[in-house]
C-alpha cells in the first residue's frame, strides 16, 4: 500500500514523433480503463504486468502498490503512454516526451524500489530520470522468453496442484529467497507482513502452482498476469535436490499445456547471466524477444 502518491503533473510538451501537438499527464480513473486496456493491448507481451493488474484490481486499487498514470494528446484526447508508479515503476511511452513526463512524475516518488522494462526503453526512461531521481542500487539485465505452442505431450505429474493457504510455510521462504537474489533486499526483513500476505492472496486467487511432496516444496510457479493475450509467468523454482531429473521440466510442459489452453502465449524472465536457465526454457520451446533491465533503486529510507 502507497503511503503517499506523486505529485500529479498536467503540463505541455511538444510531441516530436506523432503530432505537435501539446501532451498532458493526469492520473487515471476507472472511466478511463476501456481505454487503457485497449492501448495496452497494443503490445500485449510487453505491457503484460500493468494489464494483468487493471484486469485483476481495476486502475485504481491499494493493490497495484502504485497509481496509473495516461500522458494523452490534448487535441485528440488518444493515449500515448501509460506508467505504472509506485512500489514498482512500468512505463509504455510511444514517445519521447511522453517518456519525459513519466520520468519526472517518478522523480515526486522517492520510495520505488525498482524500475522494469524493455532495455531500450529503460534506457531512454533513465536518461530522464536520473538527474532527479533515486540513485540506482543494483541492475539485472534479463531475457524475455514467449511460448506460443504446446509443448509435446509429457508423462502428467498427478500431484502438481494450485496451492492453498496451508501450503504457505513452504511457499513464503522460497519465494522470499529467491527475491532476495535478484533485489539483493530480503522482503522478509523489510516488510514481512506484507510479503506474507502478498503471497497469501496470490495463492486464494489461484495464481501459484505448486509440486510438494513429504512436506517439502518440489516445483513452484507464479502467475503474476493472466490475460487472453499472455500469461506471465514469474518465481519458477525447482528444488536443488531435484535439478537435472527432469522433473522441473515436466512440471513447466504440464502447467504452459493448461495455461495455453486459455491464453495466447506464456511468458517469463529470465536473469541474462544465468545461462543454463535459458538452456532450460529453449529446450521447452520458449523464444527469446529481446532483453529487459530491472534497475532497483535506493528509497529514501536507504539514503538517510
Amino acid at each position: 500500500m502507497i503511503a503517499e502518491s506523486p505529485r500529479l503533473i498536467e503540463q505541455t510538451t511538444a510531441l516530436s514523433s506523432l503530432s505537435m501537438h501539446p501532451l498532458i499527464t493526469t492520473r487515471l480513473t476507472a472511466k478511463d480503463e476501456t481505454q487503457v486496456l485497449h492501448f495496452l493491448a497494443e503490445r500485449a507481451l510487453h505491457n503484460a504486468v500493468m494489464a494483468g493488474l487493471i484486469m485483476d484490481n481495476g486502475l485504481e486499487s491499494q493493490f497495484n502498490r502504485g497509481s496509473f498514470y495516461g500522458c494523452r494528446d490534448a487535441a485528440a484526447g488518444t493515449l500515448v503512454g501509460v506508467a505504472l508508479i509506485g512500489h514498482g515503476v512500468f512505463v509504455d511511452a510511444r514517445s519521447e516526451a511522453a517518456l519525459r513526463q513519466f520520468a519526472k512524475l517518478a522523480q515526486e516518488f522517492p520510495r520505488a524500489h525498482m524500475l522494469m522494462g524493455e532495455q531500450e526503453m529503460i534506457e531512454r526512461f533513465w536518461k530522464f530520470y536520473a538527474p532527479n531521481g533515486q540513485p540506482k542500487r543494483r541492475l539485472c539485465r534479463e531475457v524475455l522468453f514467449e511460448l506460443t505452442e504446446q509443448s509435446a505431450q509429457s508423462d502428467e505429474i498427478a500431484n502438481l496442484r494450485l496451492a492453498q493457504v496451508s501450503d504457505l510455510p513452504l511457499v513464503v521462504p522460497v519465494h522470499a529467497t529467491m527475491a532476495f537474489e535478484e533485489s539483493g533486499v530480503n522482503p522478509l526483513e523489510v516488510d514481512p507482513d506484507g510479503f506474507r500476505e502478498r503471497c497469501r492472496r496470490r495463492i486464494e486467487k489461484g495464481r501459484t502452482w505448486v509440486l510438494v511432496a513429504q512436506d517439502q516444496l518440489i516445483f513452484k510457479a507464479d502467475i503474476i498476469s493472466d490475460t487472453s493475450e499472455v500469461v506471465y509467468l514469474e518465481g519458477v523454482y525447482v528444488d536443488p535436490e531435484q535439478r537435472g531429473k527432469g522433473l522441473g521440466s515436466k512440471c513447466l510442459m504440464q502447467l504452459t499445456q493448461t495455461l495455453l489452453n486459455r491464453s495466447t502465449s506464456v511468458s517469463v524472465l529470465v536473469n541474462q547471466e544465468r545461462r543454463p536457465a535459458q538452456e532450460f526454457y529453449k529446450k521447452l520451446g520458449f523464444v527469446s524477444r529481446g532483453l529487459y533491465d530491472t534497475i532497483f533503486l535506493r528509497t529514501e529510507l536507504e539514503l538517510k
